[in-house]
């Protein structure tokens, strides 16, 4: 298991301009609160591939690459599911520079590590979470899962309200 890093002190690395290193490390990752539902990484801690470079001066360029996989309830079955992203993310921070090029995620050149994995996924999530992609969800009558039910499932229609009173007319 690689290092666990949860912040990272670029500086100690003593690189020179132009130099880089290519690091295997391991991160937490917090739970991802969607829909009102918890959605934990299954891998805790998650490893991920950091590359550094030193600019000129005091700055550097990041790079962070992670596969991670959420674990929670499916959006519209409430089926388990378990999606995989791919995460490549990348960062600069020139400090000094215009404020644009300056890393919220470096602080005195220590790297955030943790801050920055949870907010690379965050931005790789869809908007609902899913068991596959073409999840069919719940039968908005019935309830019953409609990835099972097949395309045979069907409900009689409601009447139209327009024409209620003619079922009130008795033939006698």
């Amino acid at each position: 298991m690689p290092l666990r890093a949860d912040t990272f002190d670029l500086g100690g690395l003593r690189l020179s301009s132009g130099e880089g290193r290519q690091l295997d490390l391991s991160v937490t990752i917090d739970p991802f609160g969607l829909g009102g539902e918890s959605y934990p990484v299954k891998s805790d801690p998650v490893p991920v591939h950091l590359d550094i470079s030193r600019t000129t001066g005091s700055g550097y360029a990041l790079r962070l690459r992670f596969d991670a996989s959420l674990d929670g309830p499916c959006m519209r079955c409430l089926e388990p599911a378990a999606p995989s992203f791919a995460v490549d993310a990348r960062e600069v921070s020139l400090p000094g520079e215009a404020e644009e090029l300056s890393s919220p995620y470096v602080d005195d050149e220590v790297l955030d590590l943790k801050a920055w994995a949870r907010d690379a996924l965050a931005l790789a999530l869809p908007q609902q979470v899913l068991c596959r992609e073409q999840c069919a969800g719940l039968c908005p009558q019935c309830g019953v899962n409609l990835n099972d039910a097949g395309p045979g499932h069907v409900h009689e229609p409601e009447p139209d309200p327009r024409w209620a009173k003619l079922s009130e007319l008795r033939f006698d």
